[in-house]
């Protein structure tokens, strides 16, 4: 008998993003490179640690645009654009807010693709409704957006580095989905 198997058990292929020891951050930089589109990226709560995986990159030139770290509320809404109204309503930490600002960063640094972080890191911070560790991420290529909230447990810095991913996970996502 001549079975093919499958790589992997199907409970688990929804949940593989790569089969080889590759960062994620070099799996989107070819992705971006073979499409010819461009990143811009605004952060809150990672502090420039998303723009700095990419700028490590030898050749991110041909698509990385630039990145804003708008950690006050003011930044936010005079850099980017976000509207007070929902920052005051729902909170910089909100889908709300974190959609503009990926949209902002879109629309200031003129790219394809964008990444937008805000959230809680830690350690303090937190409060009832909104824990250390809850992170609003949202992802923009063309005229798609899409937003996801994760609730992370850990120190500040994986919180930083686990957001991070799961923005390039995102993206990665929506672009292979959706050329």
């Amino acid at each position: 008998m001549n079975e093919q198997q499958e790589p992997f058990p199907k409970f688990l292929s929804e949940n593989i993003v790569a089969e080889e020891d590759q960062p994620l951050e070099i799996r989107l930089d070819k992705l971006l490179k073979g499409n010819h589109f461009t990143l811009s990226i605004a952060e809150s709560c990672t502090g420039g640690k998303l723009a700095s995986l990419f700028t490590a990159i030898p050749g991110c030139s041909q698509y990385f645009q630039g990145g804003v770290v708008t950690y006050s509320n003011d930044a936010k809404a005079e850099i980017l654009g976000v509207n007070r109204w929902d920052i005051n309503q729902f909170g910089a930490v909100s889908q709300s807010v974190v959609e503009q600002m990926a949209l902002g960063a879109q629309r200031i640094f003129h790219s394809d693709c964008a990444i937008a972080v805000s959230g809680i890191a830690g350690p303090a911070g937190g409060t009832p409704k909104k824990p250390v560790g809850t992170i609003w991420i949202a992802v923009a290529c063309h005229d798609r957006l899409q937003s996801q909230l994760f609730h992370l447990s850990g120190d500040r810095g994986n919180n930083i580095l686990r957001a991070c991913n799961n923005g390039i996970a995102m993206l990665l996502e929506l672009v292979q989905n959706n050329p």
